[in-house]
Order: structure tokens, then sequence, then C-alpha cells
């Protein structure tokens, strides 16, 4: 996290220090079949302009608002995407904001900006998941470094979701005596504990293992027992 600054009061054509035209981001930032997209939450027109062309620049797509209560009339966009996000804003702040996503249970990775930043503000911020806390003026490679931080924790949020959820998708093929035979399975137990657990043969137990291991289509046991585990933790096996 960087120490943010108090900084003097900028003007609106101040708070994005000038600096030499960014890099565009790493080719692996990008998202087959769809395109990472920020979203920018600043009610300053020329701020949110500058950050806007910052980000076109370097080869992002973007979507501007004025102010949170906008971002919350909004579905947010079904592709990896980020939020950078001012924590003074009328009405609802910044800060109100995360905790509204939080509430309902929106993920999607937050990066402040302000121009009045002090620490006990950034520590809030940042132990409720921000992933940077920039005070303006920033430079403009700070906030592309912060993004693509961002970019790629919502990344692999997004493949951990739908890793989970393909993996739930099969245990829904199971039945019941599948899967009990699964939970045993991955538990450690031998066919022949199995079948003593259950009441069951040694060679029933080796048919329901069988047709687990090919529903879930787990080549090997170690790979059935981080398809269970991935499902206890809510996260995609490596």
């Amino acid at each position: 996290m960087r120490q943010p600054t108090v900084p003097e009061a900028c003007s609106s054509t101040s708070c994005l220090k000038v600096s030499s035209m960014p890099s565009r981001l790493p080719e692996h930032q990008s998202v087959q079949g769809a395109e990472p997209v920020v979203l920018v939450v600043e009610d300053d027109p020329l701020v949110r302009g500058s950050m806007d062309s910052l980000f076109r620049s370097a080869g992002l797509r973007s979507k501007c608002y004025a102010s949170a209560r906008e971002v919350l009339d909004e579905a947010f966009p079904e592709t990896v995407c980020c939020i950078v996000l001012d924590v003074r804003l009328p009405q609802l702040s910044g800060l109100d904001l995360q905790a509204e996503l939080s509430r309902r249970g929106c993920s999607i990775p937050i990066v402040f900006v302000t121009g009045h930043g002090d620490i006990p503000m950034s520590v809030k911020a940042m132990k409720a998941g921000a992933v940077d806390f920039l005070a303006k003026p920033f430079r403009d490679q700070d906030m592309l470094d912060a993004v693509t931080a961002a970019l790629a924790k919502d990344r692999i949020r997004r493949e951990s979701e739908a890793g989970s959820q393909l993996v739930r998708s099969r245990v829904a093929t199971l039945t019941a005596r599948e899967s009990q035979v699964m939970k045993l399975v991955v538990s450690g137990l031998l066919n022949k504990q199995i079948a003593g657990e259950l009441g069951l043969s040694e060679v029933t137990v080796k048919l329901h293992r069988s047709a687990v291991m090919r529903k879930m289509e787990a080549r090997t046991l170690a790979d059935l027992v981080r398809m269970a585990e991935m499902l206890e933790r809510g996260a995609s096996p490596s």
C-alpha cells in the first residue's frame, strides 16, 4: 500500500500529474473474448476525462460515472473489470459505495483516489479490500500499475468462480450413494473401509468409485481431492 500524503488542494486540471505517454499494458492482461473494463467514478469532469484518456491510451476500455449512485443503478460488465473510485463524492462517498458493494456481495476490486487522503482513511479502505489507495496528484504509471493489479485480481476471482461452478455442475450429476462414496474417498479411506462404512460390498464400492471418477472427469485421485477442496474453500484448483 502506498502511504498517501495530504497534498495541497489541486485544481481540476492538475490532479493528474503530467508524465510521458504511458506504455500499453502487457498483452497477457487481455481476456480472450472480452476486453477488461475500468469503471471510473469521479465527480470532477476534468479529472474524470483525464483518467478516461489515460486508460484508453494504455489500451484499456473505460466507462465513467459522475456519482456512486450512477454505479449502483447499472449492472456491472460481465467481464474482468475494476473500479477507480474517488473517496469524496457527493451524497454517497467512495467508502460508502465500497461498503454497499460488499453488502451486495460484489467483489470487484477497487483502486481509491483522493485529493484529501489521510492514513486512517487509507487503512480503512485497504482493510475493506481495496487494491490500492492513491493520493492526488498521482503519476500515470502508478495508476496503471494499480489498475493492472486490480484487473489481475478480478481475473483470478472470475476464473475461480467459473471453476467452482463447473465442479458443482459435475457434483450435481452424482447419485446420493456416489456422493457418499466420493466424500469417503477424498477423506482417504480405502475401498474396503468404505464398504464397511456404508454396508456395501467392496465390488459395489469400486463401481460407485469408478462412476464418481467418470462423472467428475477426474483422471486421478489427486484431481478428485483438489475438486473437493475447491468446493470447500470456494476456489479453483491450481
